[in-house]
Order: structure tokens, then sequence, then C-alpha cells
């Protein structure tokens, strides 16, 4: 089952955000949380919080370990920019972009490897096949001899 979380109008340009964002995509929680608590960048607080609702989310819902808990998914998508105006020399202006990002985050649970079921025609033909082969085998025996 997976848990997503999402945090908005983060007042982090979108290109800083994701640089800490591939930082933890595909790793388990307390991997990623690890790294993030030791990552030097302005966006790794806020996706450590996120990631953390996550998680209890993810507990108060019923799921008792997190253990096999991974990011299986963490996307930074541009939120709404203000525009603001910077007063320059002889009466003109600049345009300062303050940019903020919409962070989405999904938990997932890592599983092991699936059985498939083979129905019943499958199974009578994997039956079959050695019994082919062997006949194969002593027929190849006569030939030789």
């Amino acid at each position: 089952m997976a848990f997503q979380v999402k945090l908005k109008y983060l007042r982090i340009s979108p290109r800083k955000a994701r640089l800490v964002a591939d930082l933890v995509r595909g790793k388990k929680i307390a991997e990623a949380q690890a790294i993030l608590g030791f990552t030097v960048k302005k966006g790794s607080e806020p996706i450590l919080k996120l990631l953390n609702s996550a998680v209890a989310n993810a507990k108060n819902s019923g799921r008792k370990e997190n253990t096999d808990l991974f990011i299986s998914k963490i996307v930074v998508d541009e939120g709404p920019t203000a525009k603001r105006v910077l007063p320059r020399a002889k009466g003109r202006a600049d345009r300062i972009m303050k940019r903020s990002s919409h962070i989405t985050l999904v938990l997932d649970e890592k599983r092991g490897p699936k059985k498939a079921k083979k129905n019943v025609a499958e199974k009578k033909k994997e039956e079959a096949k050695p019994a082919k082969t062997a006949a194969k085998r002593e027929k190849s025996k006569k030939e030789v001899k």
C-alpha cells in the first residue's frame, strides 16, 4: 500500500529542492533520514519533515513496522512565482523572481519476487517436455548402436 504526502508552496526554488530529492529517491526510510540529516542544503530540512510525516501516516494507518518502506517516488514541481522589483541606477528596475515548490513524496513497501501461479495447461506442458526429451535420448542411443 502506498502512502502519499504533499508539501505545497515551499519557498525554495524547485531547482534547488530537486538536488536534495534526487539524493533520497529509491532509498529505504532509515537511509533517507540519515542522508537528509547530514545534507547541508536548504531543502533538506523540509523534505526530512515531509518524510517523517509520511512515516507517521503509515504508522497510524495500521502499519506496525516501517522497515520495508522505501521512497518509491519523490517529485518536485514548480509552484507560483512571486515577482518583485529591485530599483537600479538611472531610474531602471530589475525583476526578482521568488520561486516556490510543490513536493510530492510516495512511500511504498518492498515486496519480494512474486511467485506466479501456473495454470493447469502450463503444468501439463512442462510435464510433457521431459518425457519427449527422454524419448529422443533413447532414440538417439539406438541410432548410435
